[in-house]
């Protein structure tokens, strides 16, 4: 088949990976895609809860037509039994003939293991198809995989000079609806939220997901701080029963190590935090080397005297990170940054 097919597919594949990004538990999102005779005919994506996973549910649909196919998966099939069967040995049952592969599992137990049992069945396997790509998709699942930490995103929204918020205002709405639709989305694809304890009280945030259809998809939201005390009438305390709330107090503050608490996260089924503020917190993360991926929300608007100073921008950046994309929405311009590793 024509590489150019193998990525289009592939592309098709990782799109579909995000459709349960944030609601896989432990697991993470992998889709499968069977092709025949220029068709898709099969399509399965890891189900919330982490089961059951993507090839199993692709070849069902695909039936009879798996045989004599080609796979398109977004990560290497497993090959250990848990507490289901490997989807390796799914794939030979089916009578596949050739599995596509975007990212090689970190797992030990699978590592490579699944492409050997693939290829010592007859199977034809190609491994690192948009593979760039597909570490971005699997980017919160590596990072818990290789380094037993939540992988963390740094969220901020800039004005036009430089400032994430005013004092003494409390919530400032720096960009416009179409940029905080967005930013909602992105909550959405994450297992847990963090702030600080100083923009908790200053700015009185939700912190859910309130996007028609998505409202069942808001993370864990963490307030992490030192001696601080939360109002029970504040909208993080009032919406407790509905979404997570857990508050870091003296354990855990912006002075500390957060690394223990990005690990005890991982430990705890949470695989991808983001982090919204404010400054303080945003800084440590930074300080500490604990941050992956940075988003800059960029607003025309001008907040002036008074303003909390961001602790970076695009022209203050940390050398290990480059800009990967650019976004438009409205007026409002989002830069995405990831560390290079």
């Amino acid at each position: 088949m024509p590489a150019s097919d193998n990525r289009r597919y592939m592309a098709a594949a990782l799109r579909l990976a995000r459709w349960n990004t944030g609601r896989t538990a432990t697991n993470p999102s992998v889709a499968c895609i069977v092709v025949r005779d220029g068709a898709i005919v099969g399509r399965g994506v890891t189900a919330p809860g982490g089961r059951p996973h993507a090839e199993p549910q692709a070849l069902s649909e695909a039936g009879d037509r798996a045989r004599g196919a080609t796979a398109y998966v977004t990560l290497e099939p497993c090959s250990h039994h848990g507490k289901t069967p490997p989807c390796a040995e799914a794939l030979i049952a089916a009578g596949v003939a050739r599995v596509v592969v975007s990212v090689t599992d970190p797992d030990e137990r699978v590592s490579g293991r699944g492409l050997a049992m693939l290829s010592a069945a007859g199977i034809a396997v190609e491994k690192g198809v948009l593979e760039e790509e597909g570490r971005r998709v699997l980017a919160a699942y590596l990072t818990r995989q290789v380094q037993k930490r939540a992988h963390v995103t740094l969220k901020l929204a800039l004005s036009a000079d430089g400032m994430i918020g005013k004092v003494g205002a409390g919530q400032v709405a720096i960009t416009g609806p179409l940029a905080r639709a967005q930013v909602h989305a992105l909550r959405a694809e994450m297992d847990a939220i963090l702030i600080g304890s100083g923009t908790a009280l200053a700015d009185d945030p939700l912190l859910d997901v309130r996007l028609a259809g998505l409202e069942d998809r808001s993370p864990h939201r963490f307030v992490l701080g030192r001696n601080f005390v939360l109002a029970k009438t504040s909208r993080l305390a009032l919406s407790a029963d509905r979404v997570p709330l857990t508050l870091l107090g003296e354990q855990v503050g912006e002075g500390s190590n957060l690394l223990p608490l990005l690990q005890d996260m991982a430990a705890n089924g949470i695989t991808s935090l983001m982090v919204e503020g404010g400054a303080k917190v945003a800084r440590a993360f930074l300080e500490q080397g604990l941050v992956d991926r940075i988003l800059l929300f960029q607003s025309p608007l001008v907040i002036g005297e008074g303003g909390i100073a961001a602790p970076l921008s695009p022209h203050h950046m940390p050398d290990e990170f480059r800009l990967v994309a650019e976004e438009q929405f409205g007026p409002d311009r989002a830069l995405h940054y990831e560390k290079e590793t």
